[in-house]
């Protein structure tokens, strides 16, 4: 039986050898994702254990991610705050020595049915804030409310109006830590936030402040005379941004 032979031209070897030893293309990095920030507790003259100071907190922010203008606009996904040992969640109950009464709580279901003005009870309203966030290329305002959830939640409600009108609450877990750090606050972002009316939202910056008594209080400033913070968020595209810094305290 003859075997079937294939001729290869000359000129297809020598594209091929070619190939082989041309340098590879040089190819565009990976983006990258960068957050940055700020706090601020006032008054910044720390309570005691026996008599803790009451307090409110500004929380500053802002997200970018390298790349051309319009391009890498990641989605974030999930956001975790660690708060340091010197402050005092109190959600769920006063700390000894303070009087007063316990800030009251609204639900996740409530809020799911209206704004936290019309469906929460009065004074369960802690803060408010807002920012700014990609809907695809169009920028885009946020409003945000801070709403008391009790001893182990916190609620960020958002409002969007563009591309579509949402209204949905951010479920923040507040869980106790050791060591340096006193809590760790992780807000899951809602998928119908992450997407509006099949836009992806990539959040740019945010500013939110507590404006209640006798919710957040100090108990301590350490010998540096600074509370440490960090921010680490996380994007559906790029890997985890983290942001350390501190304020000052006496």
């Amino acid at each position: 039986m003859r075997m079937r032979t294939i001729a290869v031209p000359t000129i297809a070897i020598a594209a091929l050898s070619a190939s082989a030893v041309a340098p590879a293309v040089a190819q565009s990095p990976e983006p990258v994702t960068s957050i940055s920030g700020s706090a601020k507790v006032s008054p910044n003259k720390a309570g005691t254990k026996k008599k803790p100071q009451s307090v409110n907190l500004t929380m500053k922010g802002k997200i970018s991610t390298t790349g051309e203008d319009g391009l890498n606009k990641p989605v974030v996904q999930k956001v975790e705050i660690l708060f340091p040992k010197g402050s005092l969640y109190a959600g769920g109950k006063l700390p000894k020595g303070v009087k007063g009464k316990v800030t009251p709580k609204c639900s996740e279901s409530r809020m799911m049915n209206g704004l936290p003005k019309d469906v929460c009870p009065k004074g369960s309203i802690v803060g408010s804030g807002s920012g700014r966030a990609w809907a695809d290329t169009v920028s885009t305002r946020v409003k945000f409310t801070l709403v008391n959830g009790g001893a182990k939640r916190v609620y960020l409600f958002t409002e969007l109006t563009n591309p579509a009108v949402v209204q949905l609450p951010v479920v923040g877990k507040i869980q106790k830590q050791k060591g340096k750090w006193a809590y760790k606050l992780t807000m899951d972002v809602p998928e119908d936030l992450q997407v509006v009316a099949g836009t992806p939202i990539s959040l740019r910056d945010f500013n939110v402040k507590t404006r209640s008594k006798n919710w957040l209080f100090t108990t301590s400033c350490p010998k540096n005379k600074k509370w440490p913070f960090e921010v680490k968020s996380f994007q559906n595209t790029t890997d985890p941004a983290e942001f350390k810094s501190s304020t000052k305290c006496r």
